[in-house]
């Protein structure tokens, strides 16, 4: 017979995860692999550098908040791939190898690694958000930032989606445009810093949608690895 003790334990035991099938991990990387080659050939806002703001980095980053970083990295990594094999799914609607001789390669080919980390700081971020939620800095805040998961879940996964961009796409951009351009460190650095703006816009968009996906598909959050 089992006592009340016990019971109260296993009541308070978080409900098991359950794993997704290898059909639904190629489904979702297939997806959000599509979603960022979407984002990619929108037009996108040109710059004095030749290397266009575009949506590609609000996919990437999503990528790796929603799906984790595995699933984010390969999604990101598939988009990769297919484009150097010559779909036009870049920016400005090209494909194929030659695009590893242009000013942009740095940031392309940091993409997969952005997804990546992306998912885990924001697998960080979202365990981190309920001990916030419970926090004695979130009485002093008021009630809507007790009861609410979410009012700590979105300034954690910005944060999350800003370290991952600027950790991996803007440095490796920056090697690039030095690379290819033939430029010296100062002066890579004053064409990235155009796309500072944008790029905060862009994850503060992504940590929004992210967070409003989990709203809406609980299991999303559950089976995020």
């Amino acid at each position: 017979m089992t006592s009340a003790p016990e019971n109260e334990t296993a009541a308070a035991l978080p409900a098991p995860i359950t794993r997704t099938s290898v059909s639904t991990d190629v489904a979702l990387i297939a997806t959000f692999a599509a979603f960022i080659a979407v984002c990619a050939i929108l037009p996108g806002i040109p710059t004095p550098s030749g290397v266009p703001i575009t949506l590609q980095t609000f996919a990437v980053i999503l990528a790796g908040l929603v799906l984790g970083w595995r699933r984010g990295g390969l999604a990101a990594l598939l988009y990769v791939v297919l484009g150097l094999a010559g779909l036009p799914i870049f920016s400005g609607g090209v494909g194929g190898v030659a695009v590893l001789a242009g000013a942009s390669v740095g940031y392309l080919l940091a993409f997969p690694f952005a997804a990546v980390l992306a998912g885990v700081l924001g697998g960080v971020a979202l365990q981190l958000a309920p001990r916030l939620q419970a926090s004695r800095l979130a009485a002093r805040l008021g009630e809507w930032a007790v009861r609410s998961a979410s009012a700590w879940r979105y300034p954690l996964l910005v944060l999350a989606g800003l370290g991952a961009s600027f950790l991996t796409i803007h440095p490796a951009g920056i090697v690039g445009l030095m690379a290819r351009l033939g430029i010296s460190f100062g002066e890579a650095l004053a064409i990235d810093v155009v796309y500072w703006p944008g790029d905060v816009i862009k994850n503060l968009a992504a940590a929004a949608v992210a967070v409003a996906i989990f709203k809406a598909f609980p299991d999303m959050l559950r089976s995020r690895r």
